[in-house]
């Protein structure tokens, strides 16, 4: 109960529109929460199906498609040709888009650092292999039922 409470703490803070409207002010971008979680994936990842995107972020497509189309008017990402599929498009980042992402991770990782300057590098460190373990095992642990049983994939 007292991770689960943590992490609901945790999902708040990071969650508030103020602390949203906060980094985006300290990175001088205004983007709303889904677009910058979108950009984040797409500047990550390969390029990739505007559905494979959504399956990512455990999204509808058509958010995602929305989504898309305001960065492309924006300059942050593009489409080009699936290799395997001419008639499709993968969703890249541009040069302007992966500018933006980074000044949107250095405002966070100055907040970060402003947030957790008595934490030691040890505990920093723990803390960060700590949760993407945690996530790791969160995304596992989605083929398997509250009861422990594998679900299987139809």
């Amino acid at each position: 109960m007292d991770i689960e409470g943590a992490l609901n703490r945790i999902s708040y803070v990071s969650g508030r529109v103020r602390q949203h409207d906060r980094l985006m002010a300290l990175a001088g971008v205004s983007l709303d929460r889904a677009a910058v979680a979108l950009l984040r994936q797409i500047a990550d990842a390969e390029p990739m199906r505007p559905g494979e995107l959504a399956d990512l972020l455990a999204v509808e497509a058509s958010h995602v498609t929305r989504q898309v189309q305001h960065l492309q008017k924006a300059g942050y990402v593009t489409g080009v040709p699936d290799p395997d599929d001419r008639r499709a498009q993968l969703i890249q980042i541009t040069p302007t888009g992966q500018a933006v992402i980074e000044r949107v991770r250095e405002a966070s990782c100055r907040g970060m650092r402003v947030a957790l300057k008595n934490w030691s590098p040890d505990e920093l460190g723990q803390l960060a292999t700590l949760f993407h373990r945690m996530v790791d095992d969160f995304y596992s642990a989605e083929d398997a039922d509250v009861t422990g049983e594998a679900v299987s994939r139809i």
